[in-house]
């Protein structure tokens, strides 16, 4: 078995899913997104024996385009394009979670600043601002009133660019001074931990500090649930609790970082990581994909 992990930087979670893939006989080997030609309708030697490839790049363009290449030549991806496509853009992913009717906070996509702003005050204040595309708790705004809306959404609008140019707004859900974080491999929940912090964005990479979270049958239910909505596979779901006790479904990411988890949880995650990328591969060979 030969698994390719493809990253243009291999922190300290690519070291431990790369000697995890070693440790179960595969043999892994790193691929660098930035030194690959994408040949349309063209070979790729350095694919050559390659049975899966887990994709840990942190650009979304690159997980993007690099995942459709991949299933254009016929080699399995964790995840799958369509997976990567869903979760990485919020607006999609929010629409498919309604699809399957899994609980998340109210939103609306608006594509003009006036419309933004009646979208806003139909979601109540104070509502949230985020980008399409992003992560780590980067460019979100609580947005407290329409004052600061209306200054938020001409920055905005000032600033130009794609990004800045679809305005997805949520209703703002008071939390207990965290959120869940959960990994799903497969029909498998892997972990499940809180990210507590004082700042409403509870981010580890914001400085949100994770603790064990008790892994109720609910919060499996809706995990899965969530993960089968988006097309399943290697996934990490982001949970609130609303003041009444109920779960909403907040975010699904398609490539999951578990530094913070590994604090907070004795489960093996690396290894849960390369079982499920084995298990990918495995079965694309039985299937005759690979």
């Amino acid at each position: 078995m030969r698994i390719a992990v493809a990253c243009s930087r291999v922190r300290l979670e690519e070291k431990l899913i790369l000697a995890a893939l070693r440790d179960r006989d595969a043999e892994a080997v790193r691929l660098d997104p930035r030194e690959l030609l994408l040949r349309v309708g063209g070979g790729a030697p350095e694919l050559s024996g390659i049975d899966a490839v887990l994709l840990r790049c942190i650009s979304h363009s690159r997980a993007f385009y690099l995942s459709r290449w991949l299933e254009h030549l016929g080699v399995p991806t964790v995840n799958p394009h369509r997976v990567v496509a869903t979760c990485g853009d919020k607006f999609l992913t929010s629409v498919a979670l309604a699809g399957a009717g899994v609980p998340q906070p109210r939103t609306a996509l608006a594509f003009s600043r006036g419309t933004a702003l009646a979208a806003l005050e139909e979601l109540g204040y104070p509502a949230v601002l985020k980008p399409l595309v992003g992560s780590w708790g980067r460019l979100l705004a609580r947005v407290n009133d329409r004052d600061a809306a209306e200054a938020i959404l001409e920055h905005k609008e000032t600033l130009g660019g794609y990004i800045h140019s679809l305005f997805y707004a949520q209703e703002y859900v008071e939390k207990p001074g965290r959120d869940i974080r959960v990994m799903v491999a497969g029909d498998r929940l892997v972990y499940a931990v809180y990210r507590e912090s004082g700042h409403w964005i509870t981010n580890t990479a914001r400085g949100g500090v994770a603790t064990p979270c008790p892994v109720t049958p609910e919060l499996e239910r809706l995990s899965l649930a969530a993960a089968r909505a988006v097309g399943g596979g290697l996934l990490a779901i982001d949970l609130l609790e609303t003041r009444d006790g109920k779960l909403l479904v907040n975010e699904v990411n398609h490539t999951p970082e578990f530094h913070g988890a590994m604090q907070a949880t004795d489960v093996d995650v690396p290894g849960a990581i390369a079982d499920h990328v084995i298990r990918v591969a495995e079965e694309a060979r039985c299937c005759g994909r690979a």
